[in-house]
C-alpha cells in the first residue's frame, strides 16, 4: 500500500461513486446474498475511513475495499457455521477471496442486473432492486421513480432480498434464451438511472450527474449483448436524444430553458444522428415498444433542428400510442401537454382533471407545473396560482424553481 496525499474521505467517496455497484456485484456473485454484500461493503468503507488517514490511500482503493469486504463476508460465514449451508457458503467465499486482486475491477453489474430480474421475484420489485443494489439509490429516490411511498418501497426491497437469500437465486448471467423475459426490468432500471442523472444538467452533484453517463454505458452493453432486441436499441436511442440536449437546457446565466425555447445549435448533432440510426434499426425489426415510442417522440422534437418548427400533431399521436401501451399517469400528463398544442388548453386541462384523484400525483411536480400552465392559458388565474405554488414547493432544482416563480410573479402582475 502506497502512502498518498489524497484526502481519505474524498478518496472513499470517489471509489463509491465509481465502483459501488461493481463491488456489490462481485461480492454477491457467488454468495447470493445482496444484503450481506452491502453490509460487508459498508464495513469496508468504515474501515477505510479509519485506516487510510493513518496509512495512506491505497494505489487501488477498489481492490482494497473488495479485499476487506470479502474478509468480512468470510467472518460472517464462520459465525453462521452452525447453519446447514454454512460450509458450502464459506468454501465459495474463500475461493473468491483467493482470486488475484486487480486494480481494474471488472464491470459485472450487468450480470447482477439480470439476476435481480429473476422470474422468481415479483415483477414490480425487480427494477427497484436493481436501482438499489447496483446503482446506490435509496428508498426515497426509488419511491419517487415509481410513485410509491419510501417506507412501502423499503419494505418491498427488504422482502425481495430475503427471498433471494432464502431461495438461493443464482447471481450469474442467465442463458441467452432466458434474457428476453428479464429484459424489461433491466431496461427500466437503466432508464431510471439515466433519468436521475439527466435531472442534474449542470453537474452540480457529481454522483447524480454521473448516472446519465452510466445509463448510456449500460445501454450500450445491453445493446451489444442483445442486438436483436429492438427495445434495447430504442432505450439507447432515447437516452442519446435526451443527452444531446444537455448543453441547451440552461442559459449562460444558469437559468432553466424549456425545450421549446432551446437553441438547436447547442444540441449535440452527433448524438442525435446516432440515436436516429439506432431508432431506424429498431423499426426494421417491426416489434414496437415503449422505449422505441419514447425515442420516436424525442426524434420528432429533434426534427426542429431541420424544419425550424415542432410537429405537435406527430408528437400527440405518438403519446396516444404510448398511453395505450403503458397506462402510465406520467405519460398521461405529457400526452395532455401535447394535446394542448393540437386541441387547445381546455381539452388538455380536461385530460388532467381525469388524473386528479390519483393520489400518486399529489407530490409529483410535473403534474402541478403542467396544470398551472394550462390553467393560466385558459384564464383561471386563481387555479394557476394554486398550482404554481404547489409545483414550486415540490421542485428541488433551483433553476426550475426560479422559472416557476417567475411565471407565478408574471401571473400576479397580470
Amino acid at each position: 500500500m502506497a502512502a498518498s496525499l489524497a484526502d481519505p474521505r474524498r478518496a472513499a467517496e470517489a471509489a463509491a461513486r465509481r465502483s459501488y455497484g461493481k463491488l456489490v456485484a462481485l461480492l454477491a456473485a457467488r454468495g447470493r446474498d445482496i444484503a450481506a454484500a452491502e453490509d460487508a461493503l459498508a464495513e469496508a468503507f468504515a474501515a477505510a475511513l479509519s485506516d487510510w488517514p493513518k496509512s495512506g490511500v491505497p494505489d487501488s482503493p477498489e481492490a482494497w475495499l473488495l479485499a476487506v469486504a470479502r474478509r468480512r463476508l468470510i467472518d460472517g460465514a464462520r459465525r453462521r457455521k452452525t447453519r446447514d449451508e454454512a460450509s458450502d457458503h464459506l468454501v465459495l467465499l474463500m475461493q473468491e477471496a483467493g482470486d488475484d486482486q486487480e486494480a481494474d475491477i471488472p464491470d459485472r453489474r450487468l450480470w447482477l442486473m439480470f439476476a435481480c430480474a429473476h422470474p422468481a421475484l415479483d415483477p414490480s420489485i425487480r427494477s427497484a432492486l436493481i436501482l438499489q443494489t447496483l446503482l446506490g439509490f435509496d428508498a426515497v429516490a426509488i419511491g419517487s421513480v415509481f410513485l410509491v411511498q419510501p417506507a412501502t418501497m423499503g419494505q418491498r426491497l427488504v422482502r425481495a432480498k430475503q427471498k433471494i437469500a432464502q431461495a438461493g437465486i443464482p447471481f450469474e448471467l442467465p442463458q441467452k434464451e432466458d434474457l428476453p423475459e428479464r429484459l424489461d426490468a433491466v431496461l427500466e432500471a437503466v432508464y431510471s438511472a439515466f433519468a436521475r442523472g439527466w435531472s442534474d444538467p449542470t453537474g452540480a452533484h457529481a454522483r447524480i450527474s454521473e448516472l446519465a453517463a452510466e445509463g448510456i454505458w449500460l445501454g450500450r452493453l445491453i445493446g451489444d449483448l442483445m442486438p436483436g432486441e429492438p427495445e434495447a436499441l430504442g432505450l439507447l436511442a432515447l437516452m442519446l436524444h435526451l443527452e444531446a440536449r444537455r448543453g441547451a437546457r440552461r442559459s449562460t446565466d444558469g437559468d432553466y430553458v424549456a425545450l421549446s425555447a432551446q437553441d438547436t445549435a447547442l444540441w449535440d448533432h452527433v448524438l442525435i444522428d446516432e440515436a436516429e440510426a439506432l431508432l431506424h434499426r429498431a423499426a426494421k425489426m417491426a416489434r414496437p415498444g415503449r422505449y422505441q415510442t419514447e425515442a420516436a417522440i424525442q426524434s420528432a422534437h429533434a426534427a426542429r433542428r431541420l424544419t425550424g418548427k415542432t410537429d405537435w400533431q406527430a408528437i400527440a399521436a405518438l403519446y396516444d400510442v404510448l398511453w395505450a401501451m403503458t397506462g402510465s399517469p406520467v405519460v398521461a400528463i405529457n400526452r395532455a401537454m401535447a394535446q394542448a398544442e393540437t386541441s387547445g388548453p381546455a381539452v388538455a386541462l380536461a385530460e388532467l382533471d381525469t388524473l386528479a384523484t390519483d393520489a400518486r400525483l399529489a407530490t409529483y411536480q410535473p403534474y402541478w407545473a403542467g396544470r398551472a400552465d394550462l390553467c393560466q392559458r385558459v384564464g383561471d388565474q386563481a387555479a394557476a396560482r394554486d398550482a404554481y405554488g404547489r409545483a414550486i414547493g415540490l421542485e428541488h432544482d433551483p433553476a426550475v424553481r426560479r422559472f416557476l416563480q417567475d411565471r407565478l410573479a408574471k401571473l400576479a402582475v397580470n
